[in-house]
């Protein structure tokens, strides 16, 4: 299992277009990628989950990757997050 810590950069938070973005990349894995905030965790997959999450500008969130490709998925989760949020 990996996992990294990323602060959301973006004005808007994750909105509907990144979420969506968000959701299609994590579905490129074998792995279970899971994003945490607060109290709440979600499957990056599920793009509503994602969205009722209320991710602000300014938050922390945690992301966690296991399974069978979890160093690549990891490390194309992280650039994404740096390039998109």
């Amino acid at each position: 299992m990996k996992s990294f810590e990323y602060t959301i950069k973006d004005e808007l938070g994750i909105h509907a277009r990144p979420a969506g973005m968000l959701a299609k990349k994590a579905k490129e894995f074998e792995s279970e990628i899971l994003l945490s905030s607060d109290d709440t965790t979600v499957n990056a997959t599920k793009l509503i989950s994602v969205m009722g999450m209320g991710i602000k500008c300014g938050d922390r969130i945690t992301v966690t990757v296991n399974g069978k490709d979890e160093e690549r998925a990891e490390s194309e989760m992280k650039a994404f997050f740096e390039n998109n949020l």
